[in-house]
C-alpha cells in the first residue's frame, strides 16, 4: 500500500508521548463548616481542582450540596435517623461556610414506623421564614390505640384525618413563618413541632410518631455575607488543639 494513501502509516504510535498524570496532584482539600446550630462544626472535607488561568476554584465550590447525619453533627446516636443537607455559600481561606438546605429521614426509619392496623396521615405545606427562605415541609403521623382500647385496629375516619391535617398545616405555618431559618433549624433538631402537633391532635384522635419527615428549600433570598456570618458565629476561628489523654498515674506494685 502506498504511503500517501494511508495517513496513519507515516505517523508514530497514537498517544505515544503522553505521560500519566495523577489527577489528585491538581486538586486541593477544603474544610466544610456547619452552622452554629450543630455541635460538631467540622462536617468533613471536599475536593476541587486548583485555580488556573480564568478558572477560579471557589466558583466550583459554591452551591455544592453536602449531606451529613444528625447523629454525627450533634454527637447523639438517638438522632441517627435524620439526614441534614447543607449548601456551601461562601469560601474563606480553606473553609467552606455552609447553610441549612434541607432535611430528610432515613428509609429504614420510615419503613419501621409504617405498620398494619393503623392510619398513616401525611401533610405538606409551603412556608416562608422571616428572612425570606421559602421551604416545603412534610409531616407524618400515625394513629394509636386509645386508653383501655380492646379493638385491634386504630383506623381514623376521613373527617378526623382532614381535621388532623388542618391542625398540622396550621401549626407548621405558625411555627415557621414567625422565625428566621436559624431559629427554625433549632426547632427541627429536637422535633418540637412534631410534639406540638401530637398534643394538639389528642382531642381528635390519639397520635404517635409525629415527625417533620422532610424539608426542602424552594427559594432562597439574595446571598448576604453578614447573615451567613451570624449563622456561623465563630466558625472561622481556629479550633483549640485537642488535649491528649495521658491517663492517671498508677503506683507500681513492689517486687516481693
Amino acid at each position: 500500500m502506498a504511503v500517501g494513501q494511508n495517513k496513519r502509516l507515516s505517523k508514530g504510535k497514537k498517544g505515544k508521548g503522553k505521560k500519566a498524570v495523577d489527577a489528585f496532584s491538581k486538586k486541593d482539600w477544603y474544610e466544610i463548616k456547619a452552622p452554629s446550630a450543630f455541635q460538631v462544626r467540622n462536617v468533613g472535607k471536599t475536593l476541587v481542582t486548583r485555580s488556573s488561568g480564568m478558572r477560579v476554584a471557589t466558583d466550583f465550590l459554591k452551591n455544592r450540596i453536602v449531606e451529613a447525619n444528625l447523629a454525627d453533627l450533634n454527637k447523639d446516636e438517638d438522632q441517627n435517623y435524620r439526614k441534614i443537607k447543607l449548601q456551601i455559600m461562601d469560601v474563606q481561606g480553606k473553609n467552606c461556610l455552609c447553610n441549612f438546605y434541607g432535611m430528610d429521614m432515613t428509609t429504614d426509619k420510615i419503613r419501621s414506623l409504617v405498620k398494619k392496623w393503623q392510619t398513616t396521615i401525611e401533610c405538606a405545606v409551603d412556608v416562608t421564614t422571616t428572612d425570606g427562605y421559602k421551604l416545603r415541609m412534610f409531616c407524618m403521623a400515625f394513629t394509636k390505640k386509645r386508653q383501655n382500647q380492646l379493638k385491634k385496629t386504630t383506623y381514623a375516619q376521613t373527617a378526623q384525618i382532614k381535621l388532623i391535617r388542618k391542625k398540622m398545616t396550621d401549626i407548621m405555618t405558625k411555627e415557621a413563618t414567625t422565625v428566621d431559618l436559624k431559629e427554625l433549624v433549632k426547632k427541627f433538631i429536637p422535633n418540637s413541632i412534631g410534639t406540638q402537633i401530637e398534643q394538639a391532635c389528642q382531642c381528635i384522635y390519639p397520635l404517635k410518631d409525629v415527625y417533620i419527615r422532610k424539608v426542602k428549600t424552594l427559594k432562597a433570598p439574595k446571598f448576604d455575607i453578614t447573615k451567613l456570618m451570624e449563622v456561623h458565629g465563630s466558625a472561622t476561628e481556629s479550633a483549640p488543639a485537642p488535649q491528649t489523654d495521658e491517663g492517671t498515674k498508677v503506683d507500681r506494685p513492689s517486687a516481693e
